[in-house]
């Protein structure tokens, strides 16, 4: 809409020596145009022949998209975590039991009551410290378990299940068998 004597440009064919009447008219022109030509989202919904309307309601849908996702990821960032601070208690919990069970422990220091060893008739002895017994003769036995004691620091085991007591020089075969390695002679047959 153009005011009597205006130019297309706003410009209002006034003298300029009163240059406040001129400054005062051009501002009512310009207002008057730019409130026929809105702009924003009610110039969009005016002039919607252009699908201005559409345009809009995909602009709302990616931003409930934009809102839904960042929601969604604010949920799983708490969720996250709760679940690390759950793991951090029960890992100060683990923590404090265990320090507390080995303060505990301790406190209380284990003590063997038998003396180291043992003499018994005969002439043999019981070492309660290694549990070996052995024989006036020489013949040690594991205390425990009454097999024959063999110094596990003489033994050289073999590829094939064999082993060789160094401190007797018997080589025990898979199968028992018993050679002395110095003669080459059968020691015995164990079946």
């Amino acid at each position: 809409m153009l005011i009597a004597g205006a130019t297309p440009y706003g410009a209002v064919g006034v003298s300029s020596s009163s240059s406040t009447t001129s400054s005062w008219m051009n501002s009512a022109i310009t207002a008057i145009q730019q409130s026929q030509n809105q702009g924003g989202i009610m110039g969009l919904l005016q002039d919607d022949a252009s699908g201005s309307l559409g345009q809009i309601t995909s602009f709302a849908n990616d931003f409930a998209t934009i809102a839904t996702t960042s929601v969604t990821s604010a949920g799983s960032f708490y969720a996250q975590l709760a679940s690390q601070n759950s793991q951090d208690q029960q890992a100060q919990a683990l923590q404090k039991a265990f320090d507390e069970m080995t303060q505990t422990q301790n406190m209380v220091q284990a003590q063997n009551v038998a003396p180291p060893i043992i003499f018994l008739g005969g002439g043999a002895t019981l070492d309660t410290t290694n549990n070996i017994l052995t024989e006036s003769d020489g013949t040690q036995y594991d205390a425990l378990t009454g097999a024959k004691y063999v110094n596990p620091a003489d033994l050289i085991q073999m590829a094939n299940g064999s082993y060789l007591n160094t401190a007797t020089n018997i080589l025990t075969l898979t199968d028992g068998t018993q050679i002395d390695t110095v003669t080459g002679l059968k020691v015995s047959t164990t079946a």
